[in-house]
This record gives C-alpha cells, structure tokens and sequence, in this order.
C-alpha cells in the first residue's frame, strides 16, 4: 500500500489539556477515510493538526512519504493537501464562477497578473467550467455567494478545495447545517469525488459515513479508540455505547 497520510504519536495540548493523545493513523493513497467520534473527541484538532493550523505538541505528520510536521500550511497545500472547514469560510460579495476562477488562477500562479482579466486565460476559464459541471452550481454560477441556499454554498467550498488539484482531501463535516432537502447533492458530490484523491472524512451523519468509508477511526477523548472496515465498526459493543449509551 502505498501511504498518502501518516500521523506517528501525534499529541496536541493547550496548557493542561490534551486534545489529542498520541494518535498513530495509515491512511493509504486513493484511500476512503472516515474519522467518527462524539463532541469533543478531538477530530477537529487532528485535522487542524494535519493541514498545520496547529503546531504539534509531539509526534510526526507524513504527507506522501515527507515529514511536514513543522512545515507551514502553505507548504502542505502546495504538496498536496486541501481541507474544508465545519463553517464556510467564502467570499460573500463573489459569485461561484468568480470564486473558483480565483482558486484556480492562483494554482497557476496566474492571480498575480493584475493588468489581465482572468476571462482572458483560456486555461483558468476552461477548468473553472469544468469545475462549476462538477459541483452541480452551473445553474447559480453568476449568483452572489450570499444568496445561494446553504446547501449549495457547501457545494462551493468543495469546489474551491477541488480547483487546488489535491491528492489529500480532508473534509471537516460537509454535511453540517444542510438543510435535508440539499443533503442529497451534497452527499452526491462526495461519493463522487476523484477516486485517486485520498479523503479524509469528518462527519456526524452516520449515512453518509457508512456509504461512503471503506475505513473508518473512532476517536474518543482525544485518543485511538477504535479502526476498522464499516461492519467491524457497526459491529461494535463498545462504539455502539459510545454514541447510543447501550452496556458494552
């Protein structure tokens, strides 16, 4: 197996608190991964961990076989990596098409060229096309982001995560605040995704969890509870307790 993400003893305090203690994850290339566990558990500060949001307190982060650790985030992405976050993070004022036409000029380094319109550049037009198809928001492409449905501004933030050409996808709960009716795009959208891309999902929607992981970790108070295929996981006395309260 060829490893795309690796996390040896990886540790994170603030002060007296451990957020996160001493979590040693494989995550294999093209790999389907689903990272589950109740409030608190430390899912979002491993992600944070991995995309360098926060600096490790001990242990070591692997990224395509090279040690980034201390490497900035900016280094990750240009190696690779991408993530979304639990709350959109986009430009309200901007429309999709504009939105991902910026993210893609950025990747050629083209965002630079202030003297020229970004509709000039055949390139950065025809891969924004492409993704805008993808993401299913052709249809809304020249809305204000602040106008579309939530579910639809899920769609984008993906979208702009995909324009960066990632070979490690994390996803911090894509599903999180969308309105049933949408859900299904979104959960479309994922199950779709690039299959030479490795994703890492965080989700708390145990639908899209189990259609979609062919492995998932659990985590608990910070630490490795439990790995294994989806049935191993369903199939558990003890992850059953842990999120429905049942004796082990």
């Amino acid at each position: 197996m060829t490893i795309a993400l690796e996390t040896r003893n990886l540790s994170k305090h603030f002060g007296g608190f451990t957020a996160t203690n001493q979590v040693s994850l494989t995550i294999g290339q093209g790999a389907r991964h689903a990272l589950i566990g109740p409030n608190g558990a430390g899912k979002t500060t491993l992600i944070n961990l991995l995309t360098g949001a926060f600096p490790a307190s001990s242990g070591e982060i692997y990224l395509l076989g090279e040690n980034v650790t201390t490497r900035p985030a900016w280094q990750r992405v240009q190696k690779g990596l991408a993530r979304t976050f639990q709350i959109n993070r986009l430009f309200a004022g901007f429309t999709p098409r504009r939105s991902l036409m910026l993210a893609v000029a950025e990747r050629y380094k083209h965002g630079w060229r202030f003297w020229r319109a970004l509709e000039s550049d055949k390139l950065v037009v025809q891969e924004t096309e492409q993704l805008l198809q993808q993401i299913g928001l052709t249809d809304v492409a020249d809305e204000l982001v602040s106008r579309l449905p939530y579910g639809k501004q899920r769609l984008l933030e993906i979208g702009l995560a995909l324009a960066l050409k990632p070979r490690v996808l994390l996803l911090d709960e894509p599903a999180a605040g969308v309105p049933e009716e949408e859900r299904h795009e979104v959960l479309t959208l994922v199950k779709t995704l690039p299959e030479d891309v490795t994703i890492v999902l965080i989700e708390h929607d145990m639908e899209l969890v189990f259609s979609f992981a062919d492995r998932i970790s659990v985590l608990v108070q910070g630490e490795l509870f439990l790995e294994g295929t989806p049935q191993e996981i369903t199939a558990s006395a003890q992850v059953r307790a842990i999120y429905l309260g049942e004796d082990g």
